[in-house]
């Protein structure tokens, strides 16, 4: 055995260096290939790896003026900050009902619009529904609350015009903390809803014609070729959106809370992000705020591992 140790490591090494120079050479024959993947990769190492380093101010008493190696180290004061605070369990229950909801109601809805926007037949009627329902993501969440208000205003909105004129009182839904979350909700699912259907509509393109040929000749109608054909074939797209989804699972969007957000809706509305807003950014405390977001990304890492072994047991899909 020992004598055979040199000759496994000989011929590792002998592996290793072909595959280096097989790597060079596809390399030199494709230089516009990888050309294209520069723009890239310097991307996410500027924008997404660099700021990374960034992290380490959640366990210093950062100070502007004295930067990350000047700065006080403090260990875990911030984290025991953030969990000491009266309303934490407040602000993670609001995170995660909210969360909620998005997974249960907003997630299916591109689903469910692709689904039915590749039945229609006609290009140019369903090019059309398609520019229109694209159209809301591209405004911004001020825009969004603006109608959001011009109709559920207790004031001046469309709704309680209708229902004081059939004689019934006004409903100040913006302001009472039971509207807040369908309100929420609902806007960011019509506003999102059109944009996410171009991944299932992808998904629904790259399924083999004939699947649904076979199907028919075996005597499928509509619905059987739905249910074994399309719901199969949208399957990983949907396991892997979802397992993403579930790693931003306390990722809810500060702009689009932080738009509807009011004094009197604290209650059900205030959450992690614009918790860390406040306490953080508006007063200097770049550290505390770093620390929540860095509170954030571990438990969505452990979520997205944990939901990505519990699909791959059960639907065999996964990230990894």
């Amino acid at each position: 055995m020992k004598g055979g140790d040199p000759m496994r490591g000989a011929l590792h090494a002998a592996r290793s260096g072909r595959a280096r120079s097989d790597w060079l050479r596809h390399i030199c024959n494709n230089p516009g290939l990888y050309a294209m993947l520069v723009p890239g990769i310097l991307y996410f190492v500027l924008f997404r790896y660099a700021p990374l380093l960034g992290s380490v101010i959640a366990f210093q008493d950062y100070n502007i003026f004295s930067g990350m190696t000047g700065s006080e180290w403090v260990g875990f004061k911030w984290f025991e900050r953030m969990f000491d605070y009266p309303n934490f369990k407040r602000l993670l229950v609001n995170t995660l009902v909210i969360s909620f909801y998005q997974l249960i109601f907003a997630f299916p809805a591109p689903i469910v619009l692709a689904c039915m926007l590749n039945e229609l037949r006609r290009s140019r009627v369903k090019r059309w529904i398609q520019t229109i329902l694209y159209m809301p993501h591209f405004l911004s969440w001020t825009i969004i609350f603006a109608l959001v208000y011009a109709l559920f205003s207790s004031e001046s909105g469309l709704v309680n015009h209708y229902i004081a004129a059939l004689g019934g009182d006004r409903i100040s839904f913006l302001q009472d903390p039971g509207y807040f979350r369908p309100i929420v909700v609902s806007s960011g699912m019509w506003k999102e809803m059109g944009w996410g259907t171009i991944i299932f509509l992808a998904a629904l393109a790259g399924i083999n014609p004939s699947l649904y040929e076979a199907a028919t000749v075996d005597g499928a109608g509509r619905w059987k070729q739905f249910l074994h054909v399309t719901v199969p074939g949208l399957i990983p797209a949907t396991m892997i959106l979802l397992l993403l989804k579930i790693g931003h699972i306390l990722d809810i969007g500060f702009e689009q809370i932080y738009v509807f957000l009011t004094p009197a809706t604290y209650s059900v509305g205030d959450v992690i992000d614009t918790y860390a807003y406040r306490a953080g950014l508006l007063n200097g405390q770049y550290s505390f705020s770093t620390a929540i977001g860095l509170f954030k990304s571990i438990v969505g890492f452990l979520m997205l591992v944990l939901a990505n072994r519990l699909s791959k047991s059960t639907t065999g899909e996964g990230l990894y």
